[in-house]
């Protein structure tokens, strides 16, 4: 049975059990969850960065599933492609993926249903070495411990909204409780990654979060998907809009009219907030429900 192992546990997350579950609760408990949700939930946007800056925020989206009372059966998790150059989006063919609180199933009935459609490929480099799917294992692992999840690591190109609509297109047909989690930060801006159209300084960190972020969070709002994939290209906005992209077109597709940004803050912020220190570089996240 190929099982995926993870790559960056006790980098991005604690790697031992008892410190991953200790940390899982704590993102859950840390941040409150806004009292207008949507009486169910089928797809979301959560961060992807270490823990310490994001996986609060990636939490609320998951509690927020669960506050929803539904019982998952899988989640399709449309992770970032920082180092996978297909054009298609990819799954690796494992049957399991492994984490401190232990392995999750991959519904291969799911992913071959996709792949005979054309819309998703199997490639072994798929997952290799990306982390953005990866440090959503545990809270599904613990919040639906009987959850099955399909990986994909979804390209920014037009194949994108394919998968969008073939995956709500198996949601209405089959009528199986299918979650689309799309994982992707938002704009990384300042001299580390040579993004500074705004000057190195405040205020281009200020234009990052209150202009470039929220045009982002603006178009997932309003489930525009094209508008979405086209302006984050352009604009630097996003590092995984693909698997935005793909969620959005899910939610659309099936009825949803408008997303819920749960929080969106960003690195710098997080800094200032637990460190009492500030950097000339931030990366913004979001966490959005639809």
């Amino acid at each position: 049975m190929p099982t995926r192992r993870p790559v960056v546990a006790g980098q991005f997350y604690p790697g031992g059990r008892d410190e991953c579950l200790t940390e899982v609760r704590a993102c859950l408990e840390s941040r409150e969850l806004p009292g207008s949700l949507p009486p169910s939930i089928v797809a979301g946007i959560v961060p992807h960065a270490g823990w310490t800056f994001s996986g609060s925020l990636a939490a609320m989206v998951f509690r927020a599933i669960q506050d929803c009372g539904q019982a998952v059966e899988t989640f399709v998790l449309c992770g970032t492609a920082h180092g996978y150059f297909g054009r298609q989006p990819a799954d690796d063919g494992s049957d399991e993926w492994e984490c401190p609180l232990g392995a999750v199933a991959v519904d291969g009935a799911l992913r071959d249903d996709l792949v005979e459609r054309g819309v998703v490929g199997i490639d072994p480099a798929a997952h290799r070495h990306e982390h953005s799917i990866e440090v959503q294992i545990p809270f599904i692992v613990h919040l639906f411990p009987r959850a099955r999840i399909l990986p994909l690591t979804v390209p920014p190109t037009q194949g994108s909204l394919a998968l969008g609509e073939a995956l709500a297109d198996v949601a209405a047909r089959t009528g199986r409780s299918i979650i689309c989690v799309a994982s992707t930060d938002l704009t990384h801006y300042g001299p580390r990654y040579g993004f500074t159209p705004m000057g190195a300084g405040s205020a281009g960190l200020c234009w990052a979060r209150e202009v470039n972020d929220r045009a982002f969070i603006d178009l997932a709002l309003a489930l525009d998907a094209e508008r979405l994939l086209a302006g984050a290209i352009e604009n630097g906005n996003a590092c995984g809009p693909g698997g935005a992209a793909a969620v959005t077109a899910v939610a659309r597709r099936l009825g949803v009219e408008r997303g819920v940004l749960l929080a969106h803050t960003d690195s710098n912020e997080v800094m200032r907030r637990r460190m009492g220190m500030t950097g000339s570089d931030a990366v913004g996240y979001a966490a959005i429900v639809f």
